[in-house]
Parts: C-alpha cells; sequence; structure tokens
C-alpha cells in the first residue's frame, strides 16, 4: 500500500511541475528561449528530484547496489532530460501557435510525439542493460516500471494540454 501511495504521489508532483510549466507559459506567450529554458531547467530539476526520491522508496538497494545505481540512474535522466525537453519545447510552440497552425504544423506536433517515444523507448532498453549490472534483473526492471509508470502520467497530462487537430 505505501509503495502505491509513493507513485501516485510521485505522479501528483509530476503533474504539479506540468502544470505549472503550463501556466508559466500561458502566462508569457513572448517569452524569450531563454526564459524557457529557465522553466524548463525547473520543471526537470523537479522531476528528477521527485522520480529519484519514488525510486528510492520503493526500491531497496544494498549499500554497494546503492553507490554504483545513483550515479548512473543521474546520468540516466541526463538524458531523459534532452527528450523531454525537446518534446516540451514543440507542445509549447504547437499551443502558442494553435490557431494560425496548418496541416504541415498538426503533422509536426504528431511527428515530435512519435519520435520523442520511440527516443524514449530506446533509452530505457539501453539503460536497463546498465541497470541490470548493478542491480540485478528484478530491480532494474522495477525501477523501469517506476520510471515508466511516472513518465505515462507526466505524458497524459502534457498532451491533455494539446489543443486537437481540427
Amino acid at each position: 500500500m505505501r509503495n502505491k501511495l509513493a507513485v501516485v504521489f510521485g505522479a501528483c508532483v509530476v503533474c504539479v511541475s506540468a502544470i505549472a510549466w503550463t501556466h508559466a507559459q500561458q502566462v508569457q506567450p513572448s517569452a524569450s528561449a531563454t526564459s524557457i529554458d529557465d522553466v524548463l531547467r525547473e520543471i526537470r530539476g523537479d522531476l528528477q528530484n521527485s522520480r529519484a526520491e519514488i525510486v528510492a522508496k520503493n526500491v531497496t538497494l544494498t549499500s554497494a547496489q546503492a553507490a554504483a545505481f545513483w550515479p548512473i540512474f543521474e546520468k540516466y535522466q541526463k538524458e531523459q532530460d534532452v527528450i523531454m525537453d525537446d518534446q516540451l519545447k514543440s507542445v509549447q510552440w504547437f499551443i502558442e501557435n494553435f490557431e494560425k497552425a496548418d496541416d504541415a504544423a498538426a503533422l509536426k506536433l504528431i511527428n515530435a510525439h512519435f519520435a520523442r517515444d520511440a527516443k524514449m523507448t530506446a533509452l530505457r532498453q539501453q539503460w536497463l542493460n546498465e541497470f541490470q549490472k548493478v542491480l540485478g534483473t528484478k530491480l532494474a526492471v522495477r525501477v523501469m516500471q517506476i520510471d515508466r509508470r511516472l513518465s505515462l502520467a507526466h505524458q497524459a497530462y502534457i498532451t491533455s494540454k494539446i489543443p486537437l487537430a481540427r
């Protein structure tokens, strides 16, 4: 039960971060690339902290496993950041330009979603192997399950804010 609560709590933290990002972008639609980058850094920090905290609460590691795992988990998160930042920028562009978006813009958005999903899947497959080396298979799979659930909750929220193409 405690594990379920931790995952639900984490999903809520991710959603709140996404809400704050979306609100910040809507309040300042003419924000420069620098301010968008600042917002992305803030969201990324929130996501990393909550993901690591939730994983830590739901995966029991020996001290040796923890010493080997957490540095590689941090590297994994940094690679995720690149993918998520690209997605958030394309989503923000589409939201800001929705009213004047043509077929090409709509297609660009959905192709960006497909590319993000493919990149994230490839990244998870690559890092699963790395996690297995220090955690063993079951714990590595558990970490990926937790990470994927948090990501799905985050994606559901972000995509719910995108207007449907007309």
